[in-house]
Formats: structure tokens, sequence, C-alpha cells
């Protein structure tokens, strides 16, 4: 078996989830790191205990512009609340302060890894979904519209594994990268001066095809920092293309939603969880 294709993790104290950090590459990733500092790209891995265990697995994206990773309430806080519903919360530590395609490698990398892994880890390769906030929310989208099956030629068993999420989850997500959209995610992916072709292919909701997996969004109508018309601009696209998908618009506040709590951040997550149980994916299997 080769390293990177991991073992179950043992059995753990009943009282806390299990945690497990995995690398996500191998040896160096595929394009350079610009913020060494920040550590080599990886999963931290939140699983349920076994008797509470659905099988579904979100992996999570922090938000931060591509220049930070909000890994704490975006990332961490959001996984434990996962697992108290029988899910395993997955946080992707992704490059940063670097220029595309970067950020969107680790993404696809991350959803083969989980998959590859799924059957040791206790996980259904079919229930594996992103979860995004804000720049993590235009990744997790981003990698839901730039899929592919794997290279089944691959000399890395990972790589010939497919990369499409089967569901997202996006909370005040960046999703164009046109005027509506966030500037600072655009010029730190694409630079001051983007060319019109990649401003294209990273605006999601341009690329959305019948393919694209069931979406459920959240976003306040006063959001100034990413206007809510990114998650109108997704809606509407899979609408068009007769894919599943569901938009909390919340009548006010600020983006964030609270930052991990009070009313705005607790209406998310308790919707999130409805659209969730309503397609079967905190049912025990």
């Amino acid at each position: 078996m080769d390293w990177w294709i991991l073992p179950t993790a043992a059995a753990l104290v009943a009282a806390a989830p299990a945690v497990e950090r995995v690398p996500l590459w191998p040896g160096e990733p595929p394009e350079p790191t610009a913020n060494p500092a920040q550590g080599a790209p990886c999963l931290t891995i939140y699983r349920p205990a076994p008797d509470r265990a659905t099988g579904t697995a979100v992996i999570i994206c922090p938000g931060g512009g591509y220049q930070a990773l909000m890994e704490t309430y975006e990332g961490a806080d959001v996984a434990a609340w996962l697992v108290e519903h029988g899910i395993t919360g997955i946080v992707l530590r992704y490059r940063v302060q670097c220029r595309h395609p970067a950020p969107l490698r680790d993404g696809q990398r991350a959803v083969r890894l989980v998959r590859a892994n799924a059957r040791a880890w206790g996980l259904d390769p079919a229930r594996l979904g992103m979860l995004g906030f804000s720049a993590g929310g235009h990744l997790a989208a981003t990698v839901g519209t730039h899929h592919d099956a794997g290279n089944p030629q691959a000399a890395d068993p990972v790589e010939r594994q497919s990369c499409r999420p089967d569901f997202l989850a996006l909370i005040y997500p960046v999703i164009t990268f046109t005027a509506q959209g966030h500037s600072g995610s655009r010029e730190t992916l694409l630079g001051p001066t983007p060319d019109p072709e990649a401003v294209r292919y990273l605006s999601a909701a341009q690329q959305v095809s019948r393919h694209t997996p069931p979406t459920f969004l959240a976003h306040a109508r006063t959001d100034t920092v990413v206007p809510v018309e990114n998650s109108r601009l997704f809606r509407d696209a899979l609408q068009a293309h007769d894919v599943p998908v569901e938009l909390l618009e919340l009548p006010e506040g600020e983006h964030g939603l609270g930052c991990g709590t009070g009313p705005l951040w607790a209406a998310w997550q308790q919707a999130c969880l409805r659209w969730l149980a309503g397609r079967g994916l905190l049912e025990r299997r």
C-alpha cells in the first residue's frame, strides 16, 4: 500500500472527536508555494464516534481572501459542529498568497485524497461534499465547476480518483471575479491586470453545467464585502441547468454572519442541516 493511502484511525475517546492531520501531497505540491511559513497543504480530519457516524464527509474550506485562512471559526469549529451530527469534518489547509492554479489544485487533490481513502476511513465515497466560506466558498465552487473523473493511468493512485464533490455548501461565497465579486481575491489569484479568459474561468457561475453538484447557499442581503449577487448568480446558473439548489437570503448581516456566533450563524447552520437531511446525508448507512 502506498504511504499516502492511509489506514483507518484507531478508536477514539467518545467525549471528543478523533483528530488526524494528513499531508495533501506525497512530496512538494505541483505549483510553487509563495508563503512557506504557512506550512504544507494538509487535511485535518475530525471523526464522529463510530456509533454516530453517517459515512458522510465534508471538506471545509476556510475563507481569508486567498491571503490567510480563518481556520478556527470557519475551520475547526465547523468541523466540530459537523461531528455532532455524525459527519466527518475535514478542514483543508490550502495554499494562500499564491497565484492560480495552486489553490484549485489543492481543492481538487483534497477531494481525490478523501475519496481514495474513503473505505479505509469508514466513509461513503458517494457522500463527499465541500463547505466553503467567502474565498473558501470560491474555492469550493471552483472545484465544483472544474472537476474530472481522474486519470486511470496515473502512477499516484490518488490521482486516479474523481475530484467532483457530491454536494456543495457555500456560505457568503465569492462566486464571480467581475466587478460584483471580491477584488482582493481576484488580484491575489490573477494579479492586478488579469487575463479576461482567466477571469471567466474563475467566475464559477459562468462555469456551471448539469454536472455541477447540488448546492446550498447562505448570504446576507446587506453584505458589503462580498455582495449577495454572488450567491444569486450561482443559484440562477444552477437553476438554468436543472441542478438542485437552495439559497438562504438573510435580510441583514455583515460579511461573516457573526464569525462563528450569534443568530445569523445559527440560522445558516440550521438551514444547512435541514438541506443535508433532505438529501439523506444525515442518515447512517
